[in-house]
Order: structure tokens, then sequence, then C-alpha cells
């Protein structure tokens, strides 16, 4: 038999949520109500270009960003549309988290250093 416990380490709050608002062009991650992260993005046809992403103050070194990005490029992927990363953070979360590499399409600026160019 398995036990789930927490560990004193974990920070763990249940009271955060996310989705996306497509009236205000952003993916949103709340923590108690507040709004802690935001990823800001354009929707066009077959594609989700990411352009920003943005934590506030009070909720920075938490991952939070880390979270609110895994979801939205989850949404992305689940809808049938690639990934275009023009925003900074979710081209390194990218290039750190190779299961999204068949569904992006990187701009040239962001586009990871291919070895031996």
């Amino acid at each position: 038999m398995t036990e789930n416990t927490v560990s004193t380490e974990d920070k763990f709050t249940a009271d955060v949520s996310t989705f996306r608002n497509d009236a205000l062009h952003r993916y949103e991650l709340h923590v108690g109500g507040k709004l802690a992260v935001e990823v800001r993005f354009v929707d066009k046809p077959g594609h989700v270009d990411f352009i920003d992403t943005q934590t506030a103050e009070e909720f920075q070194g938490q991952d939070l960003a880390k979270v609110l990005v895994h979801f939205a490029l989850d949404d992305v992927v689940a809808a049938g549309k690639r990934i275009i990363p023009h925003d900074p953070f979710t081209a390194g979360y990218l290039r750190h988290h190779e299961v999204y590499t068949q569904c992006i399409d990187w701009p040239e600026e962001a586009a990871p250093k291919l070895l031996g160019t």
C-alpha cells in the first residue's frame, strides 16, 4: 500500500487555478483569486504565437510561470495547433521540454542553435 504524504518542503497551494482568457488574449494563473502569472498570445489560424510572460512581483521565484506555460502549451497541442515561441520565457521552457518538439515553429530569432553552425 502506498501513502501520499506532503513534505514540509512542498509549497503546494490548493487555491491555484489556470485558464485561457480569450477576451484578453492570455492564459492566466490565479493564486487565492489574485492574478499571479499571465502568458500573452496571438491566436492565428493553425498557430498560437506566445509573445510575453509576466509574473506579479509577489509571486516571483515560485516557478508558477512554468506551471502556466505548461498548461498553455498543452492547451495549444490539444487544440491541434502549432506553437510559435516569440516569448523568451516560453522559448526557454520549450528548449528544456522536448515533448513539444514536433509542435513548434521556431521564429528565426528564437530558434535553438544547432551544433556545428
